[in-house]
């Protein structure tokens, strides 16, 4: 009755957030956050994710409403898809055999609150399918998710697109000098690959490059992990996972420029043939790196990457993601990934992607001539691994990638660290999807992604009027 639905809403009181039971424990209600800060996102998506997981009630059919307003809706769609992982071996879930189904509903409130459109909730379909299936790719083990599968991953999405992939891989990584790719992945049973899904269409203008780490499992190679610090690492593959399930949504939904999908994929294993500590490999730019550390190979496939998307795809901007240092989480936090460019407006762009899809973004120091000293060698043109671990590690990794196109390369260069955003707990997040939507969204012909992109002719910016909605109390 509304009496009840009001004295259960008089008892709210978020701090952040806060739920009451109703009706026997059938129904939950759940209030986000009535503020946020001017680094969040006014979608409050973290909270949201949270919230689902813990106060959704159990049962095979279950229905979510979300109460946001328009500008909350993409972020509020992906930040529940998180909270629903695919991955699973628990054995009780292959012996069910009813499927669970949610139903998710948006009620919109505030300005513009018409009904939602065909074409929306096709967009949020596609988003949120490319979230869930990044974080299944971040949350299955290296015995199943090895460089062969990951490249079956690619070919599937590249199917359902019509698009072949072109693939480099093992020895004719070595004979084409992709040195860096080669160099981490020779010692593994399954070996290194380069793969590359690219959309041309008609009248494109630009060229956009997304490069993926894709490290399968990081033992550290060599300089070998912990037996603390090595379990969670067949999540090192989560800037690969996320650019493939960001390209397959973009494509669906079009996008108006020539995009490519570069995925350095590697397992940095030990044995006979790995890459010892002293080491000189040849990279594809050209440039020589002494190896002194095998656990800082993420670097080493992406300045592979990215010399490609430079030298043989003629990209104008390129981006990089990656679960790159663990210093990451250490200077911008579990919930906010890198960003490091050497554009000022990108930047800006990333961090205001970020408030506007829920994947949040935070800057790090670029600063090359104080910076790359950092990789001196006396051997080589470069090390592969800081001299002083006390200055700035996660800028200093991403400058040795821009190093292999050039400091002076007159393009956009766009660094993205989500070694923590890329799982919370135990579970892959999705981390990346959203954000690269949207942040290219302006690119794309889907009015949804238009709105929710930082860059390009938006009037309807999420982040437009930020204090109206930060005010605000919302439902879920």
């Amino acid at each position: 009755s509304p009496q009840i639905w009001q004295s259960a809403l008089s008892t709210l009181n978020p701090n952040p957030t806060d739920s009451c039971p109703l009706y026997l424990n059938y129904a939950t209600v759940a209030a986000l956050p009535s503020r946020v800060s001017r680094h969040n996102s006014p979608s409050a998506a973290q909270f949201i994710t949270r919230l689902v997981r813990n106060c959704l009630p159990g049962g095979v059919n279950r229905c979510i409403v979300m109460v946001c307003e328009r500008s909350e809706v993409f972020a509020s769609a992906c930040a529940l898809a998180r909270a629903f992982p695919l991955f699973t071996h628990r054995s009780s879930a292959s012996r069910r055999t009813e499927k669970k189904t949610v139903t998710v509903e948006f009620f919109l409130v505030g300005q513009n609150n018409g009904p939602i459109e065909v074409a929306t909730l096709k967009c949020l379909a596609s988003a949120t399918e490319g979230v869930r299936l990044a974080a299944r790719i971040v949350d299955t083990p290296c015995n199943e998710m090895n460089t062969d599968n990951f490249l079956e991953e690619i070919k599937k999405v590249g199917k359902d697109l019509g698009i072949t992939p072109t693939i480099i891989r093992d020895e004719e990584l070595k004979e084409r000098g992709f040195g860096g790719i080669y160099g981490v992945g020779k010692a593994a049973l399954h070996p290194p690959a380069l793969a590359v899904l690219s959309h041309t269409p008609d009248g494109a203008t630009q060229t956009i490059a997304w490069v993926g780490k894709g490290i399968v499992y990081d033992t550290g190679g060599l300089s070998i992990k912990g037996k603390t610090t090595m379990p969670g690492m067949k999540r090192d593959c989560g800037g690969a996972a996320a650019i493939l399930g960001a390209f397959k949504a973009t494509v669906k939904q079009g996008f108006k420029d020539n995009l490519h999908a570069v995925f350095c994929l590697a397992e940095n294993a030990v044995g006979p043939r790995a890459t010892r500590p002293d080491d000189i490999h040849v990279l594809y730019s050209g440039k020589t790196v002494e190896i002194n550390n095998t656990d800082a190979e993420g670097r080493l496939i992406l300045a592979d990457g990215v010399a490609y998307a430079c030298k043989d795809l003629g990209a104008d901007i390129i981006l990089d993601m990656a679960t790159l240092t663990g210093a990451q989480g250490i200077a911008t936090g579990k919930y906010h990934a890198a960003v490091l460019t050497n554009n000022e407006e990108w930047e800006k762009a990333c961090v205001k992607a970020g408030r506007n899809c829920g994947d949040l973004v935070h800057p790090l120091v670029y600063c090359p001539e104080l910076h790359f000293s950092e990789f001196t060698s006396a051997v080589a043109d470069m090390k592969n691994s800081v001299a002083d671990r006390d200055n700035t590690p996660s800028s200093c990794a991403g400058l040795f990638i821009a190093s292999h196109i050039g400091f002076d390369w007159p393009g956009v260069w766009v660094h993205i660290d989500i070694a923590a955003p890329v799982h919370a707990g135990e579970r892959a997040t999705g981390y990346g999807v959203a954000l690269l939507l949207s942040l290219f969204g302006g690119a794309s012909e889907d009015p949804l992604l238009n709105m929710v992109s930082p860059l390009g002719c938006n009037g309807d910016s999420p982040t437009d009027d930020m204090e109206r909605d930060s005010k605000r109390r919302r439902l879920v």
